[in-house]
């Protein structure tokens, strides 16, 4: 038996992303998309007989979902349709299905043959990955598996705007496949186009990974991986599934295409069916709905509307604020996050210097509520807020330890930094009389160390630096307390 390796093989991956889009309402009726204002989402109470499928109802094309995959193409470099645009019936049957079939685009899709720009975190540079096409369907209705043999479905989510992104097979592995992935989300919450949350099922991705010799043209046995609730999922995923393909052609195997889940407890991927192809879906034009055929205008129009993208993001923070690549890239990879930062520095904080407060200490503040899907935009401090700790930090009004102490108690209250410095009593103290004071009452204390210090050893400097800290409470002006001590033991 031959055994082969990862080296003698290239992996073929491509991604289709579903996003559900930011409307108020469902692609082809008026049922409101989100649960009403008082928290309460009963099963199958956003609903009426379009998105259930009643006999003899009629679609009616939702203008704002049509604007945002336009938006979404424009963003991603796409041709923008303005001849014909055709919605086709997608057949299939599962209960999560009202209608027997899905409303989608497949032959003339919105947009078309674009390209996203992509930093691989690990790997050299960028990589440019090929968009097929973007384009617009209607979501299914919500299945859950109640056990005993049967499930419920929620039709609530049936008939919500979805948009599917398709790439080209351009990307080589499972990391550029996760990069891409949280690149195109970021981009997506950029433009306003989706939430893009993938633990709250707006985003969903799926990956076709195939491997073929180095060298081969043709490509080799494709498997489509879905299940994928998470980016790390989907690296995980990819990696176990090219492993599982080279080693079952370097045992002589033969692959079937077909559609695998993945498993996150078991770390691994499982069969779920054969896989399908376009015919197996018979799609053919919906009746029910002409072609539409935006204008110039209107593509005008939405072009004009586009912000600054995260790529642009990321040039403008190295070339103009001189931001390094890696923090350029940290801000840009959350679009709250980026946008908090730029308030930070219009409210007069030097660039880099707002870059290590939002990437360090806030960031980490941030991080310690994920779990609650907490973003940049929604923390109580505001900008101008963290920009008025920044100011009392450099001001020279408190020192940096206890600046964090007050970022950690205004992160969640919003109260203004300065106020609290004032009440708890936390300013920084410089005046050097009253630091030589305590390092005179350190150095006394703890006679055999600085004997130990003007002996040769030292490492205890630093010591020294935290008891006069300890003393004061943190208070004391860092560098004063530096230079004063170097002056007494030296």
């Amino acid at each position: 038996m031959v055994v082969s390796t990862r080296t003698e093989y290239e992996t073929v991956i491509g991604i289709e992303v579903h996003a559900q889009l930011r409307t108020e309402s469902k692609m082809f009726c008026s049922c409101p998309t989100t649960p009403p204002p008082d928290g309460t989402d009963e099963p199958n109470t956003r609903v009426c007989p379009v998105c259930l499928g009643m006999p003899g109802t009629l679609p009616v094309i939702n203008r704002r979902a049509v604007e945002l995959v336009m938006l979404t193409g424009l963003a991603l470099n796409c041709h923008v349709e303005t001849d014909a645009v055709r919605f086709e019936r997608k057949n299939y049957f599962y209960p999560d299905l009202p209608k027997g079939y899905q409303i989608s685009q497949y032959a003339l899709p919105l947009a078309s043959n674009g390209r996203l720009v992509v930093p691989v975190p690990g790997e050299d540079g960028e990589v440019t990955i090929g968009i097929t096409r973007a384009h617009l369907e209607e979501d299914t209705a919500r299945m859950q598996h109640a056990g005993r043999g049967y499930s419920v479905v929620d039709f609530n989510r049936a008939g919500v705007p979805l948009m599917e992104i398709v790439t080209e097979p351009d990307l080589r592995s499972p990391a550029q496949a996760r990069a891409y992935g949280e690149s195109l989300r970021e981009l997506l919450r950029a433009i306003g186009a989706s939430h893009a949350d993938m633990d709250g099922g707006s985003m969903r991705i799926e990956g076709n990974v195939s491997v073929r010799p180095v060298g081969q043209a043709a490509f080799g046995t494709k498997v489509e991986v879905k299940n994928l609730n998470s980016f790390r999922s989907l690296e995980r995923a990819l990696e176990y599934e090219v492993d599982r393909h080279v080693e079952a052609l370097g045992r002589g195997e033969t692959l079937v295409q077909e559609t695998r889940g993945w498993d996150e407890e078991a770390g691994r991927t499982i069969v779920q069916r054969s896989k399908e192809e376009a015919n197996d879906y018979r799609y053919f034009p919906e009746p029910d709905l002409p072609p539409l055929r935006p204008s110039e205008a209107w593509v005008a129009e939405l072009r004009a509307q586009l912000p600054e993208l995260p790529v642009q993001r990321r040039a403008r923070y190295v070339e103009e604020l001189g931001l390094s690549a890696y923090d350029a890239g940290v801000l840009t990879s959350d679009h709250a996050l980026a946008t908090y930062y730029d308030q930070v520095v219009a409210a007069g904080i030097e660039p880099k210097r707002a870059a290590n407060w939002v990437t360090g200490e806030f960031s980490r503040l941030l991080n310690r509520h994920a779990s609650e899907g907490l973003r940049a935009d929604a923390v109580a401090l505001r900008p101008d807020g963290l920009a008025e700790l920044i100011g009392e930090v450099d001001g020279g009004r408190v020192s940096q330890t206890n600046a964090k102490a007050v970022l950690a108690a205004t992160f969640e209250s919003g109260e203004s930094p300065r106020a609290v410095i004032e009440r708890e009593g936390m300013g920084q103290v410089s005046d050097t009389g009253a630091i030589r004071a305590e390092i005179d009452a350190v150095l006394a204390e703890h006679a055999p160390q600085v004997e130990q210090y003007r002996g040769g050893n030292a490492k205890l400097f630093g010591f020294f630096v935290g008891q006069v800290m300890k003393r004061t409470a943190g208070r004391a002006d860092a560098k004063l307390v530096n230079e004063e001590l170097r002056r007494r033991l030296e």
